[in-house]
């Protein structure tokens, strides 16, 4: 029995990761913040897989969230970190408040949460994948600080993959481009067709296309690679 842990399971991404390790036969933890209606919609569809599913509401802007997580765990053999949000603006007009949440949320509680995890994870030999962005490789005006915590996230996963190599975890990055998700829906008609006339495949990227590959790199097929960030975007600023 493998079981995986999925942050965000309410947001686009998280919710395709959980639909497709559950058809995979996976147990799950699914982590929540506010969108409960949303989780509670996912453990419908994926209860007729026969499988464990523990939903876990909690803030991952405060340490009080990881706590929460952390003792909710007994079995571990893989983490999807996919929670977060982005900010849209001017650099100047940011608040010391947001810039908190937001290095809190995209780099201190996903390094915390999977430092109090980590002797489950070696038990099993696990997996750790982290839901970064095209933005944390190439970085993006009105984005400044989604784009640090995002290249944080990636130089997390080169250090914490050498660290781990010789204890059989597998540490890896996902950086989505433009994908078809809430992140979306500040977005007007207009801009979001100017957007897609910068993607050279023509078209927002689907959020199971980013769940197939965390697919990938959890299993087998995927033994040799650690420590990479595989974009997926696209042909977006490649």
């Amino acid at each position: 029995m493998k079981y995986a842990l999925i942050t965000g399971a309410s947001g686009g991404i998280g919710r395709s990761t959980a639909l497709q390790l559950a058809k995979e036969g996976w147990h799950l933890y699914l982590h929540y913040n506010k969108n409960k209606e949303a989780v509670d919609e996912l453990i419908q569809k994926i209860s007729k897989y026969n499988i464990e599913i523990i939903p876990i509401g909690a803030d991952l802007s405060s340490g009080e969230g990881v706590k929460k997580i952390v003792s909710s765990i007994f079995q571990l053999d893989a983490i999807i970190y996919s929670s977060g949000h982005s900010e849209w603006g001017l650099f100047q007009e940011q608040s010391e408040e947001s810039i908190d949440k937001m290095i809190n949320v995209h780099v201190k509680s996903p390094m915390i949460l999977i430092q109090k995890l980590l002797s489950k994870l070696i038990r099993q030999r696990g997996n750790i994948i982290i839901v970064s962005s095209i933005w944390g490789q190439v970085g993006a005006a009105c984005e400044v600080t989604y784009s640090t915590v995002k290249g944080a996230q990636i130089s997390f996963v080169k250090s914490l993959s050498k660290e781990l190599a010789l204890s059989g975890i597998r540490v890896n990055a996902v950086a989505p481009g433009a994908i078809d998700t809430n992140m979306l829906v500040s977005f007007s008609e207009e801009e979001v067709n100017s957007l897609i006339e910068e993607i050279p495949m023509g078209r927002l990227g689907q959020p199971d296309e980013i769940a197939q590959t965390i697919l990938f790199l959890l299993s087998i097929s995927a033994s040799y690679i650690t420590g990479q960030t595989i974009p997926i975007n696209g042909g977006w600023h490649t």
